[in-house]
């Protein structure tokens, strides 16, 4: 089991799990997807996600200590209700390096602890809540 320093919200019936070094705004995204008008959205985590492979799938947990607490910056840690497991299905990586603005094919996938998963590389100073949602509700040209 590997823990990385991410957060993670359920979306539907997968989650979400955002990477990205500290202060890109994964907690932010996190809120912002938590408060936003998605059918259903729940934390996962905030800070520390525990990393499990298993029979194909990326599972997603809290570290025990963390569960159920987002950072809201300005206002603190808050507690929420929260998923204590969930499957990953998209990766959102924060100022990603490799952000384009139209991206090659192999760079919309990811591995992780050995899963292939969906990946929304988003570039320093973009704001990733709206790629997210135009990535939730659409499809690429030719799919």
């Amino acid at each position: 089991m590997a823990s990385i320093h991410a957060a993670a919200v359920l979306i539907g019936a997968k989650a979400a799990l955002i990477r990205g070094p500290a202060g890109s705004g994964k907690s932010h995204l996190a809120w912002q997807l938590l408060q936003s008008a998605l059918p259903f959205t729940r934390l996962v985590a905030d800070d520390r996600v525990q990393l499990h492979a298993r029979a194909g799938r990326l599972l997603l947990q809290p570290v025990p200590e963390l569960a159920g607490l987002i950072e809201i910056r300005g206002l603190g840690i808050r507690r929420v209700v929260y998923e204590p497991l969930a499957a990953a299905g998209l990766v959102i990586d924060l100022a990603a390096a490799d952000a384009a603005r139209l991206p090659a094919r192999m760079a919309e996938t990811v591995a992780v602890e050995g899963v292939t998963l969906p990946r929304l590389a988003v570039a320093a100073g973009t704001p990733a809540f709206p790629l997210v949602l135009a990535l939730l509700e659409t499809r690429p040209a030719g799919d």
